[in-house]
């Protein structure tokens, strides 16, 4: 290479950065839900979507790449340039968790992506059947001890923190249990109310309206504080386990994307979230609006995998892949 090709590749170096930054900050066009449309977390979505548009002097689409427990979207997202052409919102168990539970992990959520915002965070119940004679978690576990036959309870999938409380529970318990696997809430709380399963451990937000038609008896939530949505319900600590396990959705882009970029975009969520009529929406169906910086997420994240690392260990529970 001749000395002026060399000076003129050396020249563009920092200008080749630049244009990466601005295409960074002009590109974002999707928001990659790894879930069905139609739940809580895809509400979300597509409320910041709306909000965050006119901010990033973007238009933003939702775009529901399911499959694999939230595994196919992330994947995606892991994979696309760091140009701000996409950016993941996903729960942080799919995040924490599936890395944890793989024989060989897709994917290291600190090393392949770019930590945004904490967005809303939402909460976990243990549902009985209104039969059962039982009104707190302690007659419940006197109740059980009683009808060893009827310890069947229901999860929303494998995997997932509702797995891994139910193995807590049983351990701290000490009760034999049966989990049931499930695909999603809906079927459990039928099974409760049909009296197939003794109990199950749901999000709150599904619980909810069952509870208050006196379907299902929501006897504990699993939050740190009782939840705003269920003041007279007990938590799980209050009822005498050690366990705090609500779960939260947050944001990432890949690995790559500038630093100010991430500040950026998660700024703008985070403005978001803090207006009156976007709370009223999440409140509405059971999230509680948060927001943060990146360092925020990452402070999460780091807490959630060292509450749960100890536990799923102890199961012994992988995924082959």
């Amino acid at each position: 290479m001749d000395r002026r090709k060399f000076m003129a590749g050396c020249i563009s170096l920092p200008l080749l950065a630049q244009a990466g930054e601005a295409n960074a900050q002009a590109g974002l066009s999707k928001i990659i839900f790894p879930f069905a449309a139609g739940a809580g977390g895809d509400t979300l979505c597509r409320l910041l979507a709306q909000e965050m548009a006119p901010v990033l002097q973007r238009t933003l689409v939702v775009e529901n790449r399911t499959g694999g427990d939230g595994l196919i979207g992330i994947k995606a997202v892991k994979g696309a340039s760091p140009d701000g052409s996409m950016v993941l919102v996903t729960t942080g168990p799919t995040m924490y968790l599936l890395p944890m539970v793989e024989t060989i992990p897709s994917f290291d959520t600190g090393k392949d992506f770019v930590p945004v915002s904490l967005l809303a965070r939402f909460e976990f119940a243990l549902v009985i059947n209104p039969a059962v004679d039982a009104t707190d978690l302690k007659s419940f576990v006197a109740w059980l001890k009683a009808h060893p036959d009827k310890t069947s309870f229901g999860v929303p999938s494998n995997g997932t923190i509702p797995h891994f409380m139910g193995s807590k529970l049983e351990k701290d318990l000490g009760i034999p249990l049966t989990r049931v696997p499930y695909r999603g809430s809906a079927p459990i709380l039928n099974d409760i109310i049909g009296g197939h399963i003794s109990f199950g451990i749901t999000t709150l937000a599904d619980a909810l309206p069952q509870h208050r038609a006196k379907g299902v008896k929501i006897i504990a939530v699993a939050s740190a504080e009782r939840s705003p949505f269920a003041p007279d319900v007990p938590t799980l600590k209050e009822s005498g386990i050690d366990l705090v396990a609500d779960a939260w959705y947050g944001m990432w882009l890949p690995a790559g994307n500038p630093p100010d970029f991430a500040s950026k975009l998660g700024a703008a969520a985070s403005a978001a979230l803090a207006k009156p009529e976007v709370k009223e929406k999440l409140t509405g169906i059971g999230l509680i609006p948060v927001g943060s910086t990146s360092e925020g997420l990452t402070k999460e994240l780091a807490a959630n995998i060292a509450l749960w690392q100890p536990i799923v260990k102890a199961t012994g529970y992988k995924i082959e892949n």
